[in-house]
C-alpha cells in the first residue's frame, strides 16, 4: 500500500443535544401530524360538521310540534272545566277550572254516552281487524301471487280512492235498508270491512317486505297458498297491520258522517251522541267538549300502551336484513 494514500477517517458520533425525531407522515417533523393524530382531529371536526346540527334544535323542534298537536286537547279540557259563560268573558283563563266533572256527570246524563262507547268499542275493533286481516290478504295476493289481471283490478281498486263517500251514500242506504239493517251497527261495520287504502297500503309493504326466494323456499317445502300466508306472509306485515290497525281505528271512531245518517238517536256512536248535545238555538260548548274530552280519553289510552310496540315494529321492519 502506499504510503501517500489517505486513510479514512474515523466516525465521531456527535455529543450535542438530540434532536426530535421525524414524523414520517411529515417531512419538516411537526409534531402531532401523524396519521392518528389527524384521524382524531377529523373525528372531532366530523362530530360538528354542517349535516349534524345541535340536539337541542332537534329535540326543541320536536318539544314544539308535540306542544303543538296537544294544545287542541288542552283547549277542549279547558273551556270543558269551566262553565258556560267562559267564552263570553273579557279575560280567558289559562288554568283549568272546577266544572269538569259536573259537565261529565251533566253530558253522561243527557246522552246514552256508556252506550254510544260501547258502540264505538264495537264498530272501530271489529272494522279495524277487519281491514287488517283482509287488506293483508289482498294485498299478498297482489304483491307475490302471479294471476291475470292482477294490475288492471289493482288500478281499479286505487282509482276508487278518488271517489268521494258522498257519492255511494243513497245507494247504500237503499241497499241497508231493503236488508233491514237501518239503526243497527251492522250497516255501519260491514260497509268498511276492507278499504281501499288498506289494500294499497299492505300490497306495497309486503312487495317489498318478502322476498320471492322466501316464497319459493315455503313453496318447496310443501307449503300450500294458505299456509304460506299465515306463516309467512302475516308475521312479516306485523309493523305495517299495526299502523293500518291504529289507522282505522282512529278513524272509525271518530267518523260521524255515515254513522249519523244510518244509526238512530237509541244506538249512537260517540260522535253522533257528542252531536246530541246541540240544541236547536243554543250550543253549551262546556258540555260539548267536555265530552269531546271524554270521548279521547280512550284513544289516549290506546296508545300510550301500544306506542311502544307499534315504534317497535316500525324499527324493526325499517332494518334491512
Amino acid at each position: 500500500m502506499s504510503a501517500l494514500e489517505e486513510k479514512p477517517l474515523p466516525i465521531i458520533p456527535r455529543t450535542g443535544p438530540a434532536s426530535a425525531p421525524k414524523n414520517d407522515a411529515d417531512p419538516f417533523g411537526r409534531r402531532g401530524s401523524g396519521p392518528g393524530d389527524g384521524s382524531r382531529r377529523h373525528r372531532r371536526r366530523g362530530s360538528r360538521g354542517p349535516g349534524r346540527g345541535p340536539g337541542w334544535i332537534v329535540y326543541g323542534c320536536l318539544a314544539a310540534v308535540i306542544l303543538g298537536s296537544m294544545f287542541p286537547l288542552w283547549w277542549s279540557f279547558l273551556i270543558g272545566s269551566h262553565d258556560s259563560t267562559i267564552l263570553s268573558r273579557d279575560s280567558f283563563p289559562l288554568l283549568p277550572g272546577g266544572n269538569f266533572f259536573s259537565n261529565a256527570a251533566e253530558v253522561i246524563d243527557t246522552v246514552p254516552f256508556w252506550r254510544a262507547t260501547m258502540n264505538s268499542v264495537i264498530v272501530s275493533t271489529v272494522t279495524a281487524v277487519s281491514v287488517v286481516f283482509f287488506s293483508t290478504l289482498a294485498g299478498y295476493a297482489f304483491a307475490k301471487l302471479r294471476f291475470k289481471g292482477a294490475v288492471p283490478l289493482l288500478v281499479f281498486v286505487i282509482a276508487t280512492m278518488a271517489i268521494p263517500t258522498q257519492l255511494g251514500v243513497v245507494p247504500l242506504y237503499q241497499v241497508m235498508a231493503r236488508l233491514g239493517w237501518t239503526g243497527e251497527l251492522q250497516a255501519v261495520i260491514v260497509p268498511g270491512l276492507v278499504t281501499a287504502f288498506g289494500v294499497f297500503w299492505m300490497t306495497q309493504y309486503l312487495r317489498q317486505a318478502i322476498p320471492d326466494e322466501l316464497i319459493e323456499a315455503a313453496t318447496v317445502d310443501g307449503c300450500s297458498m294458505i299456509r304460506t300466508f299465515f306463516h309467512v306472509a302475516l308475521p312479516a306485515a306485523k309493523p305495517a297491520a299495526a299502523m293500518l290497525f291504529l289507522f282505522t281505528f282512529v278513524l272509525n271512531w271518530t267518523n260521524f258522517f255515515w254513522p249519523f245518517i244510518v244509526l238512530g238517536p237509541q244506538n249512537p256512536t260517540l260522535p253522533v251522541a257528542l252531536q246530541q248535545l246541540q240544541a236547536a238555538h243554543f250550543v253549551d260548548y262546556s258540555l260539548v267538549l267536555a265530552g269531546a274530552t271524554m270521548a279521547t280519553i280512550p284513544l289516549l289510552i290506546l296508545f300510550i300502551f301500544t306506542g311502544r310496540q307499534l315504534v317497535s315494529g316500525i324499527m324493526q321492519g325499517a332494518v334491512k336484513q
